[in-house]
């Protein structure tokens, strides 16, 4: 009885670690001159996963923000990323009767100076093994556009052009060499 409480003990503290190393994801938001203009992060939470975004460098206004199907952000279009996360084949658009593809998420508003701090939940993802993994081979990607999402277009919900990108992957989350953020170290001078 020994045996199999230890073993029980063992499995369970394996199964933890594993988890700690997936969430939270830290993800370098990216625009399409390569400059870092912000982050996500990624937690995993009971029912979805919650994206903290916290950018600048946007145009004012609403921008259509998704979850794409590769760790891929070859700039100046973001294309690389392929199509949004959709394991279970659904239409496009939060609003579209046979909706949503699990990497649709709301619109986020950019200020009138061009920051955005939000956080969203991205039902029914996670960042653990499975078929709504946002993990499942390599990783996937975190898409910005330059237009709101109208919610129910296909394929994408007419938002325009990439304008941000950043790798959901635990290789770039780890990463002791990302950049830096330069508006951190901002100081005036006299």
């Amino acid at each position: 009885m020994k045996k199999v409480f230890l073993v029980m003990v063992s499995v369970f503290f394996l199964v933890s670690c594993q988890e700690q190393e997936r969430s939270p994801i830290e993800v370098d938001m990216y625009n399409s001159d390569d400059d870092v203009i912000g982050t996500a992060t990624l937690t995993e939470q009971s029912g979805g996963v919650k994206v903290q975004v916290s950018v600048e460098g946007l145009e004012p206004g609403l921008h259509g923000i998704h979850v794409h199907e590769f760790p891929k952000c070859d700039s100046p279009d973001f294309k690389s990323a392929g199509s949004h996360l959709n394991p279970q084949g659904k239409q496009h658009g939060l609003m579209h009767p046979e909706g949503a593809h699990l990497g649709d998420l709301p619109n986020i508003e950019a200020g009138e100076d061009g920051t955005v701090d939000i956080e969203l939940t991205l039902s029914e993802a996670t960042l653990m093994e499975g078929k709504n993994s946002l993990m499942k081979n390599e990783g996937t990607s975190l898409i910005i556009h330059e237009k709101q999402d109208d919610g129910v277009s296909q394929p994408a919900g007419d938002a325009g052009a990439r304008v941000a990108c950043g790798k959901i992957t635990l290789s770039e989350s780890n990463n002791p060499d990302s950049p830096t953020d330069p508006t951190e170290s901002n100081e005036e001078e006299e």
